[in-house]
């Protein structure tokens, strides 16, 4: 067991962490595929205790005991094939036409916040890749310096934070404006970027049932090699009282 805060940095929405990034804290000692679960919305700045147990990562409240998230190995099974990606300048041109760019959607997030600098935020804006289906959206990201390990390369919890939203992204471009809240992903990392190369980040919607959409998202070098890849299940937000709880039987608490 070790103690863990999500510092304010890693912030979604202004008061619960990245669904992306504590997602990949996760899965980041799992070796292959992982699935990660969020029960709860992950508090910041709050002490949290990280560990092991029958194979699964638990990351709880030390207050509370509350189970915030959960973290398993995965066969990989889930994880959906994945299309070509635009070309490095395809990718730059999708992302001008991000509207995240023009709106405030998420204008803090750690991954697409507008408003977040470069080193600070990852700025991972993602918009419709021209002349592809409704929904499939890009964009180019090159990882700041800031986010390197002593090796240069970026850690594999980062990799994970840029998967999250363009999924979001991606339901956003195909329906329009709607909330929703990351409640599973599933992905594997199979080469982690260095800091400075040039990367496109593509998602596309997969699937929509009630209130649960789910989405694809990869990550690949700029001549389209495939770094990592990610299955996601969110969940569209209706009323504060009526938000379900994603509890998808993959990962057991």
């Amino acid at each position: 067991m070790s103690k863990f805060v999500i510092a304010r940095q890693f912030c979604g929405p202004s008061t619960s962490g990245n669904g992306g990034y504590v997602c990949g804290v996760l899965a980041k000692d799992i070796d292959g595929p992982a699935t990660a679960v969020l029960r709860a919305r992950p508090p910041l700045d709050e002490q949290l205790d990280l560990g092991v147990h029958e194979g699964v990562f638990q990351l709880t409240s030390e207050a509370d005991g509350a189970l915030i998230g959960a973290g398993v190995a995965s066969d990989g099974a889930i994880l959906p094939p994945v299309p070509e990606p635009p070309g490095l300048q395809a990718a730059r041109e999708a992302g001008a036409r991000s509207p995240g760019l023009t709106e405030r959607i998420h204008p803090i997030c750690f991954t697409c916040g507008s408003e977040r600098a470069e080193g600070d935020g990852l700025r991972v804006l993602a918009g419709q890749i021209e002349g592809a289906p409704a929904g499939r959206v890009a964009c180019v990201w090159t990882p700041h310096p800031d986010f390197a390990g002593a090796d240069g390369l970026i850690p594999s919890e980062i990799v994970w934070a840029a998967l999250d939203c363009p999924g979001f992204f991606a339901w956003l471009a195909r329906e329009g404006h709607h909330g929703a809240l990351l409640g599973t992903m599933t992905g594997e990392v199979l080469r982690r970027p260095r800091a400075g190369e040039d990367c496109i980040v593509m998602a596309w919607p997969l699937a929509r049932e009630g209130r649960k959409e789910t989405a694809g998202v990869a990550l690949f070098g700029a001549g389209g090699e495939l770094l990592a890849r990610a299955h996601q299940v969110w969940i569209v937000m209706g009323p504060p009282d009526q938000t379900p709880a994603a509890t998808p039987a993959a990962v057991s608490a």
